[in-house]
């Protein structure tokens, strides 16, 4: 008996500690942690101001509106932001849950999901469904598979088509530069290889179908790429007119891409020798 008990207290130090769902008022962003310790809030989100976010108009709003509809409890979708690098997918993201959770008595909450935790969300989405009626936006940035990944299998039952089905207070967000989430070469290979091709693509893209909302975000122009800066410099009280364009310009030359996230390299540097502190 003695050694049955040192056995099932060894047993029992090696288990994992049952999931335990944190204190949703010490934040209103968590970070999921698949090895533990499970929930990890985050005092201070690195976000952007949604006034500060130019050129993606429409997709702005559209997120806007469907998280507003989450919020008062009103159906939603499971939103798919994809496209161009560095055009703001994740920085819309964050500035959205901000914007809908002003003036909220009992805000949403936001949830970071990484890519390589994908096969942990079944668990993460028990222990959510439990804190209903708590509202919950769970975010992947930069989700996307390889020809070896078969977890975006699991990830489609997960979003829909599961028994158990997306808990009704939790609603997905995801990033990513392919619309189908999958590489192009993958869905070839499985198309020349399948014995009936249309069947094979088809299994590749239902993925991307389990999201109700697609927003596409394309390369910016340079008017809208001189937008994004003037708003920041005046937003920091930068020096603003020709010379700033005439910087911003030469900026772009040098990196050859125009996006949101070169702007902001830009107004960091533009405003480093100006000897202004961005706040």
């Amino acid at each position: 008996m003695q050694v049955l008990t040192r056995i099932a207290a060894a047993l029992e130090r090696l288990s994992p500690a049952p999931l335990q769902a944190p204190d949703w008022s010490l934040a209103d962003a968590y970070v999921w942690h698949a090895e533990g310790p499970g929930l990890t809030p985050v005092p201070r989100v690195s976000r952007v101001e949604i006034d500060l976010l130019k050129g993606i108009d429409r997709v702005r709003d559209l997120l806007v509106e469907n998280t507003h509809r989450f919020a008062e409890g009103l159906p939603a979708n499971n939103t798919l932001l994809w496209g161009a690098r560095g055009m703001g997918k994740s920085s819309l993201v964050k500035a959205a849950h901000a914007e809908v959770n002003l003036g909220r008595a009992q805000p949403i909450v936001l949830i970071e999901i990484h890519r390589e935790d994908i096969a942990t969300l079944p668990a993460l989405l028990r222990l959510l469904r439990e804190a209903a009626p708590r509202q919950f936006v769970v975010f992947c940035d930069d989700l996307s598979f390889e020809a070896t990944d078969q977890s975006y299998k699991s990830l489609k039952a997960v979003l829909d088509g599961g028994i158990e089905g997306r808990p009704s207070n939790v609603v997905f967000y995801a990033t990513s530069n392919r619309r189908h989430l999958l590489p192009r070469d993958m869905m070839e290979n499985e198309r020349s290889t399948a014995i009936n091709p249309h069947e094979a693509v088809e299994e590749k893209v239902s993925l991307s179908d389990r999201f109700g909302l697609w927003l596409g975000f394309h390369n910016c122009s340079q008017d809208d790429f001189l937008a994004m800066c003037a708003g920041y410099a005046a937003h920091y009280g930068l020096p603003d007119g020709d010379a700033l364009k005439a910087a911003a310009i030469e900026w772009t030359a040098t990196r050859g891409s125009r996006s949101g996230r070169v702007a902001w390299q830009f107004i960091q540097d533009y405003a480093g020798r100006h000897g202004v502190k961005l706040a």
